[in-house]
């Protein structure tokens, strides 16, 4: 397997601080309905599924001996922690809104509870690999490309590319844990397949939901122009499917996928000022 994790990496919590935009602006990103909806249905998976994802790691870190894996280990902990607690608040400005939350994480809720209660762990861990690795590629797309946040409140770009920074620094925590586990790669290829059906379907919901009660549900030039960003000839999702599809790979590992570089770039936009203060 090549290209493993770099052994020194340095996984950390960081507390920004978010002031989320007050009043709240219902479509934050360049007053676009569709890619503000986009952003804002992913963000209200993450509250419950990065719990889930603490616990999954959490359950199996007994098993690691490494003192720097276990470091890692703790970092990835403690991101997710934070992710979490910053997206419930973006889930609270959504609620208070007029968005009906509620029904949106009703299905993700549910199904999270019947893992937890008749799969066993190792489902729980691969599940987790699975998603992170959806999650990196696309924290990677959104650190590579700024046109991801072009025209977006300050305030909404500054949160994504903090959350994308962390997510990939720990890009390859769980999946490590997997393999030391002993876990094989069939089960964490049918975890992807099944997260993926899931992530698409749930992300799908809060964008319809939202737009019908911004009125545009039946809006042809919304969906137009939003499926054109998605998927259209300079789609942002469109460079995404190959680096998704090496996950399947029986030698796959996520640092095949080195974007250190960019990472240290947005430490230091993120990292220094906390310096400083």
């Amino acid at each position: 397997m090549s290209n493993p994790t770099p052994p020194d990496l340095t996984i950390k919590p960081r507390q920004p601080g978010f002031d989320l935009p007050q009043p709240w602006l219902r479509h934050w990103h360049g007053d676009n309905a569709f890619k503000s909806h986009f952003f804002d249905a992913m963000s209200l998976l993450f509250p419950d599924g990065e719990r889930f994802f603490i616990d999954s790691v959490r359950h199996y870190r007994d098993r690691v001996t490494d003192p720097q894996q276990q470091e890692q280990i703790r970092g990835f902990i403690g991101q997710e922690a934070h992710h979490s607690r910053e997206h419930q608040h973006y889930s609270d400005a959504l609620r208070a809104t007029g968005y009906d939350l509620d029904y949106l994480e009703h299905r993700l809720k549910r199904r999270l509870a019947f893992v937890r209660k008749h799969l066993p762990p190792k489902v729980h861990l691969a599940s987790t690999v699975a998603v992170e690795h959806l999650t990196a590629i696309m924290a990677d797309a959104i650190l590579q490309n700024p046109d991801w946040l072009e025209g977006a409140d300050p305030a909404m770009a500054r949160l994504w590319r903090w959350h994308a920074l962390e997510e990939s620094e720990h890009k390859a925590v769980a999946f490590d844990l997997y393999q030391q586990v002993g876990t094989s790669p069939w089960l964490r290829r049918r975890a992807m397949i099944y997260s993926t059906l899931y992530f698409t379907l749930d992300t799908f919901k809060g964008l319809v939901h939202m737009l019908k009660r911004d009125g545009l549900l039946w809006n042809w030039q919304v969906w137009r122009d939003g499926l054109a960003w998605l998927w259209g000839s300079r789609g942002i999702l469109r460079p995404l499917v190959r680096v998704y599809l090496d996950f399947y790979k029986r030698d796959f590992h996520p640092w095949q996928h080195d974007n250190l570089h960019i990472i240290e770039d947005y430490r230091r936009q993120f990292d220094l000022p906390l310096q400083a203060d």
